[in-house]
């Protein structure tokens, strides 16, 4: 362990982390003490009722929040300790995001929305449309390149938005209900595409999910209760 008390080699870890709102002359605790260490290729699920806090601890895990106490670490970096800027390279570099709603830009075609990380970081237009291509081919949509986010299906969307999250390569990949807004049939299709994807990239998965068939094909599945994660 690090003097930070974060293992060298976690691509994403968590201490003593805790939030809380201030609610009129109240202050109300959400999350309290939470340990937690992802490691690379690692794949956990955290699961918890509605209102548990699940997706306030994904902010804060994905610093686009800040804790009220305690500390989260990215890739060796105190996020806390990060400018703004620096901490929003930092997420485009190491982190991709996919949400219940894919969030893509409907106005750009399905390669130009898996380009946007790679143009963020400054790749050079033709290698970003190399890359992205290369992805949406690689999950199943080469010959979707130019369809706008309208001209697609629910899975189709979300397949895209997987594409997006995964191509900088980032080391971890935290979902938020990525199945929750699909039906049955293709909620499958998409778990089986993220589990061959996360081995084969060898990226964490961080899944926050009502699913517990996803929840039960991760590695490890947390839940999150009262303000505090445990072991399931």
């Amino acid at each position: 362990m690090s003097e930070s008390g974060m293992s060298d080699k976690a691509i994403l870890s968590c201490r003593n982390l805790g939030k809380s709102y201030e609610e009129g002359p109240e202050s109300v605790q959400v999350l309290a003490g939470l340990q937690l260490e992802l490691h690379p290729g690692e794949r956990v699920a955290i699961v918890g009722k509605s209102g548990s806090g699940k997706s306030t601890l994904l902010n804060l895990l994905g610093g686009l929040d800040t804790p009220t106490q305690g500390s989260v670490w990215l890739d060796g970096e105190e996020l806390s300790a990060l400018s703004e800027k620096k901490r929003g390279l930092l997420r485009n570099r190491a982190l991709g995001f996919v949400y219940q709603f894919h969030h893509l830009l409907p106005e750009f075609t399905a390669l130009e929305n898996v380009c946007m990380p790679l143009l963020i970081g400054k790749t050079a237009i033709p290698e970003a449309r190399q890359r992205a291509t290369a992805l949406l081919e690689r999950v199943g949509l080469g010959h979707r390149l130019e369809h706008k986010p309208a001209e697609l299906s629910g899975g189709e969307r979300q397949r895209v938005a997987i594409a997006r999250a995964l191509v900088n390569n980032p080391g971890l990949v935290m979902l938020d209900e990525p199945t929750g807004n699909l039906d049955s049939h293709t909620a499958e299709g998409i778990q089986d595409l993220m589990l061959e994807l996360s081995t084969s990239m060898r990226t964490a998965f961080l899944v926050v999910t009502h699913d517990m068939n996803l929840a039960r094909q991760m590695d490890r599945v947390l839940q999150l209760q009262e303000g505090c994660l445990t072991a399931i």
